[in-house]
């Protein structure tokens, strides 16, 4: 038989995989799962309540289909929710896709992260997180918010290590009630300090004039 597929009906699976991907491990669990075993076409399909978890990373959603050498691949559907605890990143979308030997999460639709450590939240219609790297790319309607600070542009690349943006496509940040406008802004949001490249335009918003002594006045 060249090909053989293994349909569990709704019941609780769970299985721990062993994969030889730089030594990496995981385990995965759902409702129901069906699998194909053909040599060179293997691929799992999980549904209901699937929770894949790795070294540094848990994924739930309604669906997972799992496929390549070693299941290093993994398509996500439906209300999923990513969660890395150690650089306290919380990201939900509708469907997501995971690299594990290269570490990347890709999103093609409205994804929302949250960086807990750095208290940043981003969102945009397109974002790629390289795990390793500790860095995001954004893309389409972007929006980052954090305290006193709004972003928008087309395009974004946030460094979590570093805590730094850099912003181009259209990009204006408000910053406690100023406003800036480039082609390129850079962002430090350690140290609140902003750089503009090509095309600057602002507004700044001054504290009023304290009121002169009452001696002075008629």
């Amino acid at each position: 038989m060249s090909r053989r597929e293994v349909k569990l009906l709704p019941i609780l699976i769970f299985l721990l995989v062993t994969a030889s991907v730089k030594g990496d491990s995981f385990s995965f669990k759902g409702d129901s799962m069906q699998t194909i075993l053909a040599k060179g076409k293997e691929r799992t399909l999980l549904t209901g309540n699937v929770e894949i978890e790795t070294e540094d990373t848990i994924i739930k959603a309604d669906k997972v289909e799992l496929f390549g050498e070693d299941f290093m691949y993994a398509k996500f559907t439906g209300n999923v929710e990513a969660v890395n605890a150690k650089r306290g990143i919380h990201l939900v979308c509708s469907n997501l896709f995971y690299n594990r030997k290269e570490k990347v999460l890709r999103v093609q639709g409205y994804a929302e992260m949250e960086d807990k450590k750095n208290e940043v939240v981003v969102k945009g219609g397109f974002l790629e997180d390289w795990q390793d790297k500790e860095e995001t790319i954004i893309q389409i309607g972007v929006r980052i918010l954090k305290k006193d600070l709004v972003c928008r542009s087309e395009f974004a690349r946030y460094n979590h290590r570093e805590n730094t943006l850099e912003l181009s496509g259209m990009p204006v940040v408000f910053w406690k009630g100023d406003e800036y406008r480039a082609t390129k802004i850079f962002i430090d949001l350690d140290s609140e300090e902003i750089t503009l490249e090509g095309e600057i335009k602002g507004s700044l918003t001054t504290a009023p004039k304290e009121e002169k002594e009452s001696g002075t006045k008629k």
